[in-house]
């Protein structure tokens, strides 16, 4: 069997991934070489090296042999994640300038913060029953209880008369409710019924 070129492997590359392990044991030390030009820690270069084949594999397609050969490609795709990862690192330098030297929290602060970690649970709590809710019953409480919307409004949404939207919200709110009333310590949970 003949070996394929770069520019072969490239095409076969784009149509699945099946291409991709020859290429990447043809070009990994290549990769790994300018990664570790660029990226003084290793975890940095290891970073660098698994973007740039993941890449590779997103980009295969665009990938067009008379504009230039795969390794060309390769290095200007490289080049690309190296310039993208300088300029997150750089975004994150920067917000963290911007935070350091803040004041810390106060006692009234760290209230504060409590309070809201405490509504906080509250209402994962209610996200969380609400899941084990029926979709249909769910998708309904959503429209009204978290976005707002009318009676009528979402049982247009849902394309169901306003007559079934108001008994499936009377029996989600009251389902709902009722995973939310504390037995014995602990919170009940639903069955799925619609």
């Amino acid at each position: 069997m003949q070996d394929r070129g770069d520019d072969e492997l490239l095409v076969a590359i784009a149509t699945g991934p099946g291409a991709l392990p020859e290429f990447y044991r043809r070009h990994v030390a290549k990769v790994m070489g300018m990664g570790v030009r660029r990226f003084a820690d290793p975890e940095d270069v290891a970073d660098f090296v698994a973007t740039v084949f993941l890449e590779v594999l997103r980009s295969a397609a665009g990938f067009d042999p008379r504009r230039g050969g795969a390794v060309s490609w390769l290095y200007g795709l490289a080049a690309n994640v190296a310039a993208s990862m300088y300029r997150k690192r750089a975004l994150t330098a920067k917000a963290e300038q911007r935070l350091a030297g803040r004041s810390l929290l106060d006692a009234d602060d760290y209230a504060r913060v409590e309070e809201r970690i405490d509504a906080a649970a509250q209402l994962r709590r209610v996200y969380q029953a609400m899941q084990q809710l029926g979709e249909a019953d769910r998708r309904l409480l959503e429209l009204v209880a978290v976005d707002g919307m009318s009676l009528t409004d979402a049982a247009h949404a849902l394309r169901i008369t306003p007559v079934a939207a108001r008994v499936r919200l009377l029996r989600a709110r009251r389902r709902l409710r009722s995973a939310l009333t504390p037995v014995d310590g602990t919170f009940p949970v639903l069955s799925h019924r619609r």
